[in-house]
């Protein structure tokens, strides 16, 4: 099992000009390793909504390559975005953390922790590419084909799991994300 960071630098030295979005457990970690204009830190209330937003970006800029650092209590929030994902040929990558828990709200245990086949699902939904890591050293050895290919990409990682983390708070706020971004993907800022 690897740490969320070692996950997370994993992505960072891989990502070369994509859009990142980060969600929940993410959010404290990603600005340490990247804090470029195309790292947007997701943090809303309604949890589930990061691979529909990476969607968005990747279908209004055809091109555009996104990686959404997705946590496994997101996703269960939210598993038909999968089959949705599966309908696009867009160059959306999906990194799930597979920890088992909440942990930006106290750590209570996900349904299904260490149960669940993400991975599974994953294909079942219809994406095409689909990787699993359980190790550090496997994710580093295969993080050049997850971002080689083309086309949405599904890659599960199995994390330790950290209860009594604190909430993370976004880098700078969602105006500013947004506005920052926008200029970075050339879309006009008013």
């Amino acid at each position: 099992m690897m740490t969320h960071r070692e996950a997370l630098e994993v992505v960072a030295a891989h990502r070369e000009d994509r859009v990142v979005i980060a969600t929940m457990g993410s959010v404290a970690i990603w600005p340490q390793l990247s804090d470029t204009p195309l790292d947007f830190a997701y943090l809303p209330s309604s949890m589930g909504q990061a691979i529909p937003l990476g969607l968005g970006l990747a279908l209004a800029k055809p091109g555009l390559g996104v990686v959404v650092l997705n946590g496994d209590g997101g996703l269960l929030m939210n598993l038909g975005c999968l089959v949705t994902l599966a309908q696009h040929d867009v160059p959306v990558t999906v990194v799930l953390i597979d920890n088992g828990l909440y942990e930006v709200t106290g750590g209570q245990p996900v349904v299904g922790a260490g149960r669940t086949d993400f991975a599974g699902l994953a294909r079942a939904a219809g994406i095409s590419r689909v990787f699993a890591f359980a190790t550090a050293e496997a994710w580093r050895s295969g993080a050049k084909d997850v971002f080689a290919g083309t086309g949405p990409a599904f890659v599960s990682l199995k994390v330790a799991g950290e209860v009594g983390k604190p909430t993370p708070t976004a880098p700078r706020p969602m105006a500013e994300q947004i506005h920052r971004l926008r200029g970075a993907i050339g879309v006009s800022v008013t």
